[in-house]
């Protein structure tokens, strides 16, 4: 049997920590770590198992062996087996044997906490390191204001394998080649963040990256670890923040991954109504086993500590807050309140935002929960879950069901697209046309928009002004904002070929303004979060179909006019109210003919006149072009 000589890196503290589930940098003692020991090289390992009555380290260095390589097993019943393997170097290749006290069962698996895996279909640990140099400096020192919740934020969805490939070479682009043309990309057309669905590693791309065994390594698909810090770093120096998808709620079941890790139910529920999702098919972890939330919660901070990234989209929220999701009664249990809340997990999501925002101030965390659970974006100490942000899936929900509609009905459904303003301050909302509205026969977000072409432009341009002067920060699908004409197909490439046409280009062209807009309009921003950056001039016009509001900043100089019409009729002399004697002057125009449009507009300032109108002292006759959103600076 080869040598494996006794050693660690846990102290008693770090066991006493892990043991109640409050050590948050476990990433640091377990895995494997390249150390020397009495002079000689070689690798350190250490993994959970305590169910285990053996534990071997088998690889390329010993022929992938069991039991040339035993790990040692702690006596602090902690159930850690570690070790320290002579010459074991870097990219060395690896998985644990584990024998099982349960039945004999013997498993071989990754490594939880590998820093690098080998590229699907293959699926062994990689002994990993780097000494990459990061120059994000001058971007980590002041993202507080970028990330900050009175700042833009204006997110761009992306997945890697499939927003651009090498067509002529059938791959996909690498980490490098992403940091030249995703990052100068996303910079020309002015969004504020980059939110990348999960690059840690998976093994089934038709999951899109959503179901996940290694939690720690950026995926091999594009490149080398410290070729994705690279991609992070080129987003920072060129003043792009990036939010990491990151999922928490479910794992597959692939042999090598975490489910029945040691022969027994460790990372998951043992119990199957808590511990199996049956929508996907995939194992749920054990939010009330202490070693379990330690591991979560050191991955979470892996990722903002090691990766830089600046915030982290929880995926799949509100399918962990409740033990009846998806469950038909009598397939799950009440909590010990008689209640279908999952106490465990909002004890867990409380403790992951306190750490995170304790040790990273300056991101956000945002979840996707489509609920109506009380105060996710509230703080812990309020009796909130400590999000930064939640997604507003019933916004979603309702425009675009009520942007699908022909214009000649919306004015049937006028609540539709207004009932968003009854409830949007009571979450610190992020308005999301993300790539779940772009599948499984959903259509594009363009095929969705009613009429000809040209008012099919059109609906999707006023649609993208709405979001805009909505209240909250914004999030699109990559291939939305140039009017991708096919459902999302994580297979293939966007349809870039479709700017050679000019519908496409004025929409791209209309998109990055509207982002410059966005940026540079403070009342669209700084209080998107409260009531008092907010007030209606009129929602009830049903039969011309208009709305109109005022955005409000930090400076009453900064408020803008908002005049959406959501039908393709002119209307001219349409006259809205005015809060003040004051002059207002259009600065934005959906309508544009460099947009597309038709070239309606307002060329002049306009004086409001001494009239009373929709409760306001003042008002003032403006022009409506069709299916246009119209914005003016009060002067």
């Amino acid at each position: 049997m080869a040598h494996v000589k006794p050693y660690s890196l846990f102290t008693d503290f770090d066991i006493d920590l892990f043991k109640s589930g409050k050590h948050y940098r476990l990433y640091e003692k377990f895995g494997s770590h390249l150390v020397t020991v009495d002079g000689i090289d070689g690798t350190y390992f250490a993994v959970w198992a305590p169910s285990a009555k053996a534990v071997s380290v088998v690889g390329d260095f010993n022929f992938w062996m069991e039991g040339e390589h035993q790990l040692n097993v702690r006596w602090d019943s902690s159930g850690i087996w570690e070790g320290f393997i002579p010459m074991v170097g870097k990219g060395s290749t690896y998985k644990y044997k584990i024998q099982s006290h349960n039945n004999d069962i013997k498993t071989e698996k990754a490594d939880p906490y590998a820093r690098r895996c080998e590229h699907p279909p293959s699926t062994a640990s990689i002994v990993w390191d780097d000494s990459y140099k990061w120059k994000d400096k001058d971007w980590m020192k002041s993202r507080k204001k970028n990330n900050a919740i009175d700042a833009p934020y204006s997110v761009y969805e992306v997945h890697l394998g499939s927003w651009k490939k090498h067509v002529e070479e059938n791959r996909f682009m690498s980490y490098f080649e992403l940091a030249d043309d995703l990052v100068n990309y996303v910079k020309d057309m002015n969004f504020t963040h980059v939110e990348l669905m999960p690059i840690m590693e998976y093994p089934y791309d038709p999951s899109w990256g959503y179901q996940l065994t290694g939690y720690f390594a950026p995926t091999s698909r594009f490149g080398y670890p410290e070729e994705f810090k690279y991609l992070v770093d080129k987003l920072h120096q060129n003043g792009v923040g990036i939010i990491l998808d990151w999922v928490p709620s479910h794992f597959p079941e692939d042999a090598h991954g975490l489910g029945f890790f040691d022969g027994s139910n460790l990372y998951e529920h043992p119990d199957r109504r808590k511990g199996y999702h049956p929508d996907w098919k995939s194992l749920i972890f054990n939010y009330e086993r202490n070693e379990v939330r330690s591991f979560l919660i050191s991955n979470a901070v892996f990722w903002l500590e090691q990766y830089h990234a600046d915030g982290l989209r929880v995926d799949a929220v509100a399918s962990m807050l409740f033990l009846d999701y998806s469950r038909e009664d009598g397939e799950w249990e009440p909590n010990i309140y008689g209640g279908r809340e999952n106490l465990a997990v909002i004890s867990f999501l409380k403790e992951l935002n306190e750490e995170v925002y304790k040790s990273f101030p300056d991101v956000q965390t945002i979840a996707e929960e489509s609920t109506a659970f009380p105060m996710v974006s509230k703080p812990t100490f309020q009796g909130g879950l400590g999000f930064g942000m939640k997604w507003m899936m019933g916004w979603m929900h309702d425009t675009l069901e009520y942007f699908g509609k022909d214009p000649i009905y919306r004015k049937y459904h006028q609540n539709d697209i207004t009932f968003s303003l009854a409830y949007a301050f009571t979450e610190n909302f992020m308005l999301p046309l993300s790539h779940d509205e772009v599948v499984y026969g959903k259509n594009s977000i363009l095929g969705r928009m009613p009429g000809d072409d040209w008012q099919r432009f059109a609906n999707l341009r006023l649609l993208y002004g709405y979001m805009f002067t909505h209240p909250g920060t914004k999030l699109l699908f990559m291939g939305g904002e140039f009017g991708q004409y096919n459902e999302w197909d994580f297979q293939e490439s966007l349809d870039w070929n479709l700017l050679e046409f000019e519908p496409h280009q004025t929409l791209q062209t209309f998109y990055k303004e509207l982002n410059a807009l966005y940026k540079s309009t403070p009342a669209l921003y700084e209080k998107g979060f409260s009531s008092e950056g907010f007030e209606w001039i009129s929602f009830d016009d049903h039969e011309n179909c208009v709305m109109s509001y005022i955005r409000k900043g930090y400076e009453s100089e900064n408020d803008v006019i908002v005049v959406c019409n959501f039908t393709p009729n002119v209307h001219e002399n349409y006259k809205i109210g005015i809060p003040s004697k004051s002059k207002i002057k259009e600065i934005f125009n959906s309508d544009a003919k460099k947009f597309g449009g038709s070239g309606v507009g307002n060329p002049r300032q306009i004086t409001a006149k001494k009239q009373a109108w929709d409760g306001k002292d003042y008002s003032a006759e403006i022009t409506l072009a069709p299916l246009s959103i119209t914005v003016f600076q009060i002067k």
